[in-house]
């Protein structure tokens, strides 16, 4: 399959790249920069200029493919507003993608987040989200989904809070980047909330399936950890690190200081079953014992 590819040179899009190209498939990849297309292009992929508000290069990649997988975001959690420019730009972006592949049966799959269910760990059976400061993103992909209905073959890989690899990657990440920034590993909250991990090369086989099997309309679970308190993985952070670990007011992170206090463990017992999936990398907690000071 000829598959055109968003974000695929970053930590999860790289695995997924590689992923592809491992199982037959080609890939054209998006690519906003000389850096970023020479990685693409040394990874295997032909590189596309152009970036997530390059509509008409968008449509013209989702045209030359047979399927389309999308990961870009830029990730700037800097301000309420950066966020939602980012999300405007995604959306508008994924609505082009949509468009181009309308009426041909052809899979496109999105990524989305895994949801928060008080009381209980969230299933592939629960409504995506739609409110807090990233709602947004998750109406977005509800239009992906409902692209079914319009000859798309659509699905969603529903991302846990951190995916990971050598120790980098998702609100982990951004917990040991801030603790490098400011000399202290912080954490919202009492610290017993609990995020769902997965590790990239156990989340870009998801992507594969989804890509190559899933049924129009569907959502998954890219779940391998249902739930690491933040506590512990901030001791651990800490520990790498040598730095002190102290509880902070949820303001300290930035717009997504309450997404990052909520407790969020989720599931993929029916991806495992449905598709065949079986993470095999690292936990978190071992992963993060790659981190060096």
């Amino acid at each position: 399959m000829r598959v055109f590819i968003t974000g695929g040179t970053g930590l999860v899009g790289s695995a997924v790249v590689a992923e592809l190209l491992r199982n037959g498939h080609t890939v054209l990849a998006l690519a906003r920069s000389d850096a970023s297309a020479a990685a693409a292009s040394s990874a295997g992929a032909e590189p596309i200029r152009g970036g997530l508000a390059d509509l008409d290069v968008l449509r013209k990649g989702a045209a030359a493919a047979d399927g389309v997988i999308h990961l870009a975001f830029s990730n700037d959690f800097s301000s309420p507003e950066a966020l939602a420019t980012a999300i405007v730009e995604e959306t508008a972006a994924q609505e082009i993608l949509g468009e181009a592949l309308a009426g041909s049966e052809r899979p496109f799959v999105t990524v989305s987040g895994t949801p928060s269910v008080p009381g209980r760990a969230s299933t592939e059976a629960d409504p995506t989200p739609t409110d807090g400061p990233v709602g947004g993103r998750g109406q977005a992909v509800i239009g992906v989904l409902e692209l079914a209905s319009r000859g798309v073959r659509s699905s969603a890989v529903r991302l846990p809070r951190t995916v990971h690899s050598n120790g980098h990657g998702g609100f982990a990440g951004l917990l040991t980047q801030i603790a490098r920034q400011t000399g202290v590993v912080g954490y919202p909250g009492e610290g017993d909330q609990r995020w769902p991990a997965v590790h990239a090369l156990d989340a870009a086989v998801l992507f594969r399936l989804a890509l190559e099997r899933a049924s129009a309309g569907t959502a998954w679970h890219a779940v391998a950890d249902d739930g690491d308190r933040v506590r512990e993985i901030a001791e651990v952070i800490g520990r790498r690190l040598g730095l002190p670990v102290q509880r902070m007011p949820t303001e300290t992170f930035g717009p997504i200081g309450p997404v990052f206090a909520s407790d969020q463990p989720s599931t993929s017992t029916y991806t495992r079953q449905e598709l065949g999936w079986e993470p095999k990398g690292p936990g978190l907690l071992v992963d993060l014992e790659n981190l060096q000071p």
